[in-house]
Formats: C-alpha cells, sequence, structure tokens
C-alpha cells in the first residue's frame, strides 16, 4: 500500500542519516582520546617535552606523522565541523518527523506520493459514500420490515377476535364426530334433515380410517326407487367411487392410512361434472356422470351404511369402519378457495342445506 512505501522511504533516508552521525560521534571519541592524551603530556612536564619535541624536530625525525604545527587549532577546526554536521542532522531530523518535506524529494517519488495519496483520498470518499448508502437501505429495510411484521400480527389478531367472537361454533374434528369401530350391518348415523332437489351439490367431511379391504361407506342417500341416488363407497379392492342415480365415477382419492383426511365433492349436472379434493388440493375432475340429472328430494341420508331400500338393508361388508366429523352440504359447487380454507379450518362454512350440528345426527 502507498503508506508501506511511503514509510520505507522515510525509513531508508533515516538510515542514510544516521550512518554520518555514527562516523562523526565515532570521530568525536578519537578527538576527545588525543585532547586527553596532549593534555596529559603537556601536564607531565612542558619544558622536558618541548625541549625533546624540539631536539626531535631538529634531527629531522617526525614522530607524529602530519600532525600540524598547532594541534589546538586542528582541534577547535574538527569542533566546528562536527558543530556544522550536527546542527544539519538535526534539522534533516526535524524534517523527516514532519513526514519528509516534499521539496527534499524526487520529483518522480513527489508525483507518485501525490498520486497515491490522490488515490487513497479517492477511495476514502468512496467507501465513505458506500457506507452511507448501505446504512440508508438497511434503515429502509429495517422500516419494511418492521411495516410487514407490524401488518402480520394485526391480522393475526383481527384473526384471533374474529374466531373469539363469531366462530364460537366452529369445533375441531375430534369435537364431535361420529365413530363406528366395528364392521356391522346395525351402527350407522342419520342425519334428521333431507335433501331438496339439487341440482348441483358439494359435500365436504373430515375422516379418519385404516380399515381394510376399503373403508366402506361413508355416507348414502337414497330415495323412494333409487337408493343409489348420492353414495360415496370404497368397497373391496376397489379405488373409491361416487354413485349418482346409479352412475358411477372413479375418484382419486387415498384415505385408508389412518390419518385425518378432508374430502370435498362437488357435482352440477350441467354435462355431469364432478370434481374431487382431498385436504385441499383438487385431486381428480370428470364429466357424464349423470348428465341433467336433479337429485331428487325427500330421501333418508345415511352415515356409514349402504343403502338397498330407503334407510334400510345395510350390508356389513359395505359399511364404513372409522371416525367421521364435519360432514356440510352446499346447494352449490363451492369455489376451490373456500374449500382450502374450510381444509385448513381458516374459516367456518356451515352446509347451508345440511350443517353440521350435533343435534341433527
Amino acid at each position: 500500500p502507498p503508506e508501506e512505501e511511503l514509510k520505507a522511504t522515510v525509513l531508508q533516508l533515516r538510515e542514510t542519516v544516521l550512518q554520518p552521525k555514527e562516523t562523526i560521534g565515532s570521530q568525536r571519541e578519537a578527538i576527545r582520546e588525543l585532547t586527553g592524551k596532549l593534555s596529559r603530556c603537556e601536564s607531565a612536564d612542558g619544558k622536558s617535552a618541548t625541549g625533546t619535541w624540539k631536539k626531535e624536530l631538529g634531527k629531522g625525525k617526525d614522530t607524529m606523522g602530519d600532525l600540524p604545527r598547532d594541534p589546538a587549532q586542528v582541534i577547535d577546526q574538527l569542533s566546528r565541523t562536527m558543530q556544522t554536521l550536527k546542527d544539519r542532522l538535526e534539522s534533516l531530523e526535524h524534517q523527516l518527523r514532519a513526514n519528509v518535506s516534499y521539496s527534499a524529494l524526487p520529483n518522480d517519488l513527489r508525483e507518485m506520493l501525490q498520486r497515491r495519496l490522490g488515490d487513497l483520498e479517492r477511495q476514502l470518499l468512496s467507501k465513505v459514500a458506500e457506507l452511507e448508502d448501505e446504512k440508508s437501505l438497511l434503515h429502509n429495510e429495517t422500516s419494511a420490515h418492521r411495516q410487514r411484521t407490524e401488518t402480520a400480527l394485526n391480522a393475526l389478531l383481527e384473526r384471533v377476535s374474529e374466531l373469539e367472537k363469531g366462530n364460537s361454533a366452529f369445533k375441531s374434528p375430534d369435537e364431535f364426530k361420529v365413530s363406528l369401530p366395528l364392521r356391522t350391518n346395525y351402527l350407522y348415523g342419520k342425519i334428521k334433515k333431507t335433501l331438496p332437489e339439487l341440482y348441483a351439490f358439494t359435500v365436504c367431511l373430515w375422516l379418519r380410517s385404516s380399515a381394510s379391504p376399503g373403508i366402506g361407506t361413508p355416507f348414502s342417500y337414497a330415495v323412494p326407487g333409487q337408493a343409489n341416488e348420492i353414495v360415496l363407497i370404497e368397497w373391496g379392492n376397489n379405488p373409491i367411487e361416487l354413485l349418482i342415480n346409479d352412475k358411477v365415477a372413479q375418484l382419486p382419492l387415498f384415505i385408508s392410512d389412518g390419518k385425518w383426511h378432508h374430502i370435498c365433492i362437488t357435482w352440477t349436472t350441467r354435462d355431469g361434472m364432478w370434481e374431487a379434493f382431498q385436504d385441499g388440493e383438487k385431486l381428480g375432475t370428470g364429466e357424464n356422470l349423470a348428465p341433467w340429472h336433479p337429485i331428487k328430494p325427500g330421501g333418508v341420508l345415511i352415515l356409514g351404511q349402504e343403502q338397498d331400500t330407503v334407510g334400510g338393508r345395510f350390508d356389513a361388508t359395505q359399511a364404513f369402519v372409522g371416525e367421521m366429523s364435519q360432514f356440510n352440504i352446499w346447494d352449490r359447487v363451492l369455489k376451490a378457495e373456500d374449500i382450502v380454507n374450510i381444509a385448513n379450518c381458516s374459516t367456518n362454512m356451515p352446509g347451508n342445506i345440511i350443517p353440521w350440528v350435533d343435534n341433527n345426527v
């Protein structure tokens, strides 16, 4: 990074400055040593030493090599030079401590540092802008999430209020049910009401069975002259079937696993169209099931047995074994979304023709 390059350059310049400083320090120590020796020589015997030096110099012997004639002058000169170098060194160190003056750097290095500093400044400004944008987005998302959460909570509170106020009559399948634990010809439930003339209907119920082979007959509706006016049956190894006016349609339903399932069957006399729903999902549809035949009124509606005559002659092999609840009949074809809501227990829609009321069975 540019900061590391600048730091390395400063350290290199500092090392370059420290080397002369160390040299000057060693020279200063040598000068001090020479000064001390001269002082000791002068104090020991000034006259004798001076006479000896004169004799030696007169003989032409120079024991001090290139020693100048005035050692004090040489020492003074070295001291002044050393002080000058020290002042320059301190000045240079001051410049380095001030992050290196651009005027002391080469032109190409100054330009490179300026470019790097400019790039760093632009990157910093860009990062700050990005952080500001992220902060703004986060604030918006938090506000939106809070609003969605509050909306969902309000909807739940309204739903709870509706259930507490208006849907107190709604009961789960286990709350009121008809249990037929044995395959007999005498256990059954009878709906006290009868059906009017119908040109369309929807039958929905909850049931649970694991009987084999076949669960039997969940319900049957017989009228004078036609015992199989409306029948839902799974007999033996045959698939579950819907009979209308003794005409048959096989339904793609699978309900013999011992679990609660919600079953809905719709039919209209127009072209004999039918639909089959299981747990809110439409699994099959068809037509030409007793087309243009209206359901006859005044018959008997039985839960758990197949009628060979109106209200009687039950066959134990066709009896329903299991539990059922929420048996409702409407005089119209319900919409798919209504059936889904009923299967999810998110709405209470009692049948307008046959509602599931305990005193009606």
